[in-house]
């Protein structure tokens, strides 16, 4: 049997975060575009300008000039690709795995822990991270700790574990990243983009307040009013303080959605052994 073209595949991404967004923006520059990404109805991305599950709360959003919009329905998801555009639907158990039947399924969602995906749910399943063993649960695993080892394939075991240690930038490391002091409900006045200061007070969480520790620009900020658990992740703080950044995927994004895109060019044009034989006769 004939594989189907490259840019007839269906793409099914869980999350639409920062690297599952990278993941979509990189594919579909590749002109792999028939793309759907499922997320939760409150999505709590930090690095939103960058995020694809923006479009659920601000309509159709842009990331370096390729557009998604929020669809309701499979027509909706059609309707999107017809347009050129990625589809991101509130789908948080991906039941339209079962209705678009995609050829690639890839777990975007970086829980740190397999939240049920299995190899079954389609010809090739991709893991991001830790959680996922390609021996077991995915096809392919794809390291996503910062290092000589980012963005390997891997084929046979698991990624690094979660060493709780933000990627250094400039120096920083935990320093960089914002995490709530408490549980409630999350306040800030701020905005991605603008200048911070070392001890200036960003927000609260319930009455606690949520204080930056370096100097630079918010590169990333979740959105104002959503509840969050004690540590919760709020935003990052860039030290290089180049507001552009702001707009633009990253580099350990931009390794992992390589990495994607040729784990998915590995498995696609392996030759077909049946027609290969065939041939030879």
């Amino acid at each position: 049997m004939n594989k189907k073209p490259m840019h007839e595949l269906v793409i099914g991404i869980k999350g639409a975060g920062e690297m599952a967004s990278a993941v979509a923006w990189r594919l579909h520059m590749a002109n792999i575009q028939q793309i759907f990404m499922m997320e939760t109805a409150q999505p709590m991305a930090v690095r939103r300008m960058v995020s694809f599950c923006e479009t659920i709360y601000t309509g159709p959003h842009t990331v370096e000039n390729i557009t998604a919009v929020h669809v309701d329905d499979a027509a909706g998801i059609r309707a999107a690709w017809k347009n050129n555009h990625i589809a991101v639907i509130v789908d948080p158990k991906w039941s339209m795995r079962d209705a678009m039947r995609p050829d690639v399924m890839i777990d975007a969602i970086l829980a740190k822990t397999n939240l049920g995906t299995t190899r079954n749910e389609a010809a090739l399943v991709i893991g991001l991270g830790p959680g996922f063993n390609a021996s077991h649960d995915t096809h392919l695993v794809i390291e996503t700790n910062r290092g000589h080892e980012l963005g390997r394939i891997i084929t046979d075991g698991t990624a690094a574990e979660n060493t709780g240690v933000p990627g250094n930038i400039a120096g920083f490391t935990r320093e960089r990243v914002l995490r709530a002091p408490g549980s409630g409900q999350f306040n800030s006045s701020f905005s991605i983009m603008d200048q911070i200061r070392h001890d200036e007070i960003i927000g609260d969480v319930g009455g606690k307040k949520v204080v930056a520790a370096i100097d630079g620009v918010i590169r990333g900020l979740i959105r104002p009013g959503i509840y969050v658990k004690n540590g919760t992740k709020l935003g990052d703080i860039d030290p290089r303080g180049a507001s552009q950044y702001c707009h633009t995927i990253s580099d350990k994004a931009r390794a992992i959605s390589g990495s994607v895109l040729e784990g998915i060019l590995r498995n696609h044009n392996r030759p077909d052994l049946t027609n290969h034989q065939a041939d030879k006769k």
